[in-house]
């Protein structure tokens, strides 16, 4: 037999193979009501009958979520309609006893599901391409916007490039996300500025979730030395871009060389101890820390793997790369899932908004995993946003027909593939121009009276 024709013969016996053993009916279940385990029902609140309990609610919170119109209002009436067409006993439209609801969701129970989704979901990318024999774990974090409300102004202050009135709260959050399957396995919340809010201190509160043996990828905010030595320690190496101040000072001439541009250093421990770190913990860190800093591909690398036989210059510049699609993934998040701005009017309801954003998205990185099983291809070669164009529309059928077109689902998301594109650069601007009104320079009530004594003002030019 044809070579080609036999490796697309045993392409199509896997294929057969993974959908005839599919759980169609968990899958459906995971997605549509995420009873995920004995172990989640454990952990719902005690709650009596209602027309909105927990698992439902979480469910019509995470299509908020994933559809372009987020309102309560819409979520509600896709329940009345999908109640209407089973013959159930109508609910109302009205939205108060879902809002309700959704506040007596316990926060702990979504970012439950989100790490154990995470984790489920990095497991079962039994193809997952390993960078020598090693899982890949990317870091990053970004800033997310809230109304402005006082209570999210006092727990969520805006920039001080702002006066007060004229900005919105702001929020950080810093996610550790797989980089074979993208899915998110843990997330940390907390404050753009002040104590507590940086992304050194947001990483170091998820480093239990990092495994030894994983190889942590990262910016220029991570390379600095107690994070360095902490990843030595559990057993997890890092490889982050040198950060601004010590780029400035590299000397290559000094220290053990291993290449071109390519020494082994000795760091000295910083001696001012940080805030954040107890004396006793500062004692007991080493006095010097061995690196390595290289230049490879335009960019200075700072990495605990000191072996330049077993990690030659070529091989981190092709790692490093695929520290890119962790934008991506934050990209999906905010643009295509329109997490950039949050919609919820108190610190705690925006904080578990965020989570079911995680979740949401986490779910379908799980579609996109399993099909990229049935394809025998990986889940980073598929689109994001078809999938989750296909799985709105998918969720809208009859439920008697659902279990016979999930395999069909996962077929449909396969056929869609994303361009690899190595290097690739794009400006950050906007082509389109905004509408010609001035920005607001004082607080909306005086704007008010300003507009009725003087009328509107001209648009600008």
């Amino acid at each position: 037999m044809n070579p080609k024709r036999q490796a697309a013969f045993h392409q199509q016996q896997r294929a057969r193979h993974h959908a005839s053993t599919l759980d169609a009916h968990a899958l459906l279940e995971l997605l549509n009501d995420p009873a995920l385990s004995d172990q989640v029902e454990a952990a719902l609140p005690a709650y009596r009958h209602r027309q909105f309990p927990p698992l439902q609610t979480l469910s019509l919170f995470m299509g908020q979520a994933l559809s372009a119109d987020q309102s309560c209002q819409k979520a509600v009436n896709e329940l009345a309609g999908r109640q209407l067409r089973a013959k159930q006993r109508r609910c109302s439209t009205h939205t108060g006893g879902y809002c309700k609801a959704r506040k007596r969701l316990p926060v702990e129970l979504v970012s439950k599901l989100v790490r154990g989704s995470g984790s489920s979901i990095s497991g079962r990318c039994v193809n997952q391409p390993l960078w020598q024999t090693r899982p890949v774990r990317l870091v990053d974090g970004t800033t997310l916007s809230m109304p402005d409300t006082p209570q999210n102004q006092a727990a969520y202050p805006q920039s001080r490039a702002q006066q007060p009135g004229l900005g919105f709260p702001i929020c950080r959050a810093v996610g550790i996300i797989c980089l074979s399957s993208g899915a998110i396995l843990d997330a940390s919340i907390g404050r753009f500025r002040g104590k507590g809010g940086d992304e050194q201190t947001l990483l170091r509160s998820m480093l239990d979730t990092l495994e030894r043996g994983d190889l942590l990828l990262g910016d220029a905010f991570y390379a600095t030395y107690f994070l360095l030595h902490e990843l030595q320690r559990r057993g997890v190496d890092g490889v982050f871009e040198q950060y601004g101040a010590r780029r400035r000072n590299t000397d290559f001439r000094r220290g053990k060389k291993l290449g071109e541009r390519d020494p082994l250093i000795d760091l000295p421990k910083p001696r001012k101890r940080p805030a954040w770190m107890t004396q006793e913990d500062y004692e007991q860190v080493p006095e010097t820390l061995t690196v390595r800093e290289l230049k490879v591909g335009g960019k200075i690398l700072v990495t605990t793997l000191c072996c330049a036989k077993q990690t030659p210059k070529a091989s981190l510049k092709e790692l490093f790369k695929q520290r890119w699609h962790v934008e991506l993934d934050l990209r999906n998040l905010k643009s295509t899932l329109g997490l950039e701005v949050l919609s919820c009017k108190t610190p705690q309801m925006a904080i578990k908004e965020l989570w079911v954003y995680l979740l949401a998205y986490n779910l379908i990185r799980l579609l996109m995993t399993e099909s990229a099983l049935l394809a025998d291809c990986m889940p980073r070669q598929l689109s994001f946003k078809h999938s989750v164009q296909l799985w709105l529309t998918w969720r809208l059928l009859d439920r008697c027909c659902v279990n016979d077109a999930i395999a069909e689902l996962l077929r449909l998301i396969a056929q869609k593939r994303v361009g690899r594109r190595p290097g690739r650069i794009e400006p950050r601007a906007v082509k389109r121009r905004p509408k010609p009104y001035p920005l607001m320079t004082q607080k909306r009530t005086c704007a008010r009276r300003t507009i009725r004594r003087s009328g509107h003002p001209k648009k600008l030019k």
